[in-house]
């Protein structure tokens, strides 16, 4: 843990207050929403559970709380408002862990928890539990009334909370691939009987999920999107790069899309109906419409910060695009880009306006996939902007979109492992599972 870091115990948290970023009151913390792992590492929070004032209770991700002090949580402004729904690797914090008996591994002691605390991990977002409170005594009705001695504990020093080790259950699965690069898990679910690689697909979350589809075949892509309830199916899709979510929606049938298009965000649904308007293997089918885009007056200390955001593929963050407003694409006139090794050279109060690079013409949204990789080729590019033809930025090619059109289409097939070892859970699993 980073020194200094807050640790917040979850019984202060429950029934304060969520706002906005405008101060705007919002809800009220019900719960904090865990996935516990296998053996005794500290569990991962994944949200919390919030109170609307419609009495709704919906599920906020730590990706989108920006601070949680004097009493008082604030996020993003950004909210999902479709009822929570718990899934089997999740656990209600308040609900579920605290009043609950355990066993100190030390004294092999049965205590129970009063409550847990959660702190944030250093240099990012994510946040775990990390220690326990509890309560030496024996259990019961009148146990509350007991004095008991109480002692704060690692979380690893008490066992009665962790998956067990043994099992193929979808939690234990899931707790074991927890640590692997959403690509290798996306190998690892290909190889899995239809039936395991659902239960699996239906316990991540959705961000996991949406990283893991990017990495699928199409068929395994349409196979897992068609067996999620179809809320939950537009929430990976609003998840997913939208041009990832574009190249999917183009595969189902019409009826379906659009279906799903009208139960996204009405911004997220506008940027994949957007990529869809073009072919799928030109630069504007090709494209992510979420480059860095900033405005001329921008420094390069706002620049470095943009760059800094853990969600952004390296790709992305190697460059950012100078617009005139809207600085949203399609955004204003495109003046130029500054690359990252730039902005590492320059003070932090320089403007971005005045070290644009605009030497190399822009592509083309309808530039078909040869010429945009013989301009990544030619200029040692691992990124492009994308233009059209009245000069507004429509987004930008990654190098990553341009090698998963080129390679062949059965490329996930061929074993590259470094190790030499076969993944775990791959082989044979189609006959022990029995489906």
């Amino acid at each position: 843990m980073a020194a200094g870091a807050p640790r917040i115990f979850v019984s202060h948290l429950s029934g304060i207050a969520v706002f906005d970023p405008n101060g705007d009151q919002v809800g009220r913390v019900r719960d904090l929403v865990a996935m516990l792992r296998v053996g005794r590492k500290p569990p991962r929070l994944l949200g919390l559970v919030v109170e609307l004032s419609t009495r709704r209770r919906i599920f906020l991700p730590m990706t989108r709380v920006t601070g949680i002090e004097s009493g008082q949580v604030i996020t993003t402004g950004v909210l999902n408002v479709r009822r929570f729904e718990q899934r089997p690797t999740e656990r209600l914090v308040i609900g579920e862990l605290l009043d609950r008996r355990v066993t100190l591994v030390e004294t092999d002691e049965e205590v129970t928890v009063l409550d847990i605390s959660i702190q944030q991990l250093p240099a990012r977002r994510d946040w775990e539990i990390d220690r326990v409170f509890v309560r030496k005594g024996r259990a019961g009705s009148t146990f509350r009334r007991a004095k008991g001695e109480t002692l704060t504990v690692e979380w690893s020093s008490v066992t009665g909370f962790s998956l067990e080790e043994d099992g193929q259950g979808a939690e234990s699965l899931l707790a074991t691939f927890e640590q692997l690069r959403p690509a290798d898990l996306a190998n690892v679910l290909h190889h899995l009987s239809p039936k395991r690689r659902a239960e699996v697909a239906a316990a991540l979350d959705d961000d996991r999920l949406a990283d893991v589809l990017e990495e699928l075949p199409e068929d395994d892509q349409i196979e897992i999107l068609g067996k999620l309830k179809e809320e939950r199916a537009a929430d990976v899709l609003e998840a997913m790069d939208p041009d990832d979510a574009a190249d999917l929606l183009g595969e189902l049938p019409e009826e379906d899309k659009e279906r799903l298009l009208a139960l996204m965000r009405p911004d997220d649904a506008a940027d994949v109906r957007r990529l869809m308007a073009y072919e799928e293997r030109t630069a504007g089918g090709l494209m992510t419409t979420e480059p860095i885009v900033l405005r001329p007056d921008a420094t390069v200390a706002d620049a470095l910060a943009r760059v800094r955001n853990p969600d952004l593929s390296p790709a992305l963050a190697a460059q950012v695009y100078v617009c005139r407003p809207p600085d949203e694409t399609p955004t204003g006139k495109y003046l130029g880009t500054v690359h990252f090794q730039r902005l590492l050279r320059d003070p932090p109060y320089t403007l971005v306006g005045s070290m644009i690079d605009d030497d190399l013409q822009p592509l083309d949204p309808e530039a078909v996939l040869p010429v945009v990789a013989g301009f990544f080729a030619a200029y040692d590019m691992v990124a492009a902007p994308v233009v059209d033809e009245s000069g507004s930025l429509l987004g930008a090619v990654t190098v990553d979109d341009v090698l998963d059109h080129m390679l062949p289409e059965d490329w996930r097939e061929t074993e590259f492992h470094l190790d030499g070892e076969t993944p775990p859970e791959t082989a044979g699993e189609g006959a022990s599972d029995g489906s």
